[in-house]
């Protein structure tokens, strides 16, 4: 049953009060802190490479978010994709928000190989029941990743060339 059937609940976790989040301060898996957000990595996810992107405001919608704060938040999420760009090798980058059952604003990353289960369609994450990451993988393209963000932190803007 969604937490939007009782109207308590949901209304402790669109103010914060209840988010947990904002009661514990910071998301878990933490991979780097970023200007407006946390970005996060687990190696329990539904794809390789899939990251999550975390507002360090609480905020339910995007527009929810100040000018400055959404530009900050986007800009965030372009170095974001980007560096898993050449981290994984992706073909496509599927990006997400919901906060369906945590209304924290927060973007979901999922890179998109030829081949990956959802090939053609979109990512359904309840769907995957093994690991996807083989032995070292989840480590090294950690590894590849971070070392993308932290020499990406300045591109250029004309969509020609990296750092």
């Amino acid at each position: 049953m969604s937490k939007w059937n009782s109207p308590t609940a949901w209304s402790s976790l669109l103010d914060g009060s209840a988010c947990p989040i904002c009661v514990r301060g910071h998301p878990l898996d933490i991979l780097e802190t970023m200007g407006s957000a946390w970005l996060t990595m687990s190696e329990d996810a539904p794809m390789p490479g899939y990251v999550c992107l975390v507002s360090r405001v609480h905020a339910v919608e995007l527009h929810d978010l100040s000018e400055a704060q959404a530009a900050a938040f986007m800009s965030d999420a372009r170095q974001v994709a980007r560096a898993l760009s050449v981290a994984t090798g992706a073909v496509k980058l599927n990006y997400e928000i919901h906060g369906n059952t945590l209304p924290h604003l927060h973007m979901h990353f999922f890179p998109r190989y030829p081949g990956d289960p959802f090939e053609g369609g979109a990512i359904e994450p309840r769907r995957v029941q093994q690991p996807v990451y083989a032995p070292g993988q989840f480590s090294d393209i950690r590894t590849r990743l971070l070392a993308a963000l932290r020499s990406g932190r300045s591109f250029r803007t004309d969509g020609i060339g990296g750092a």
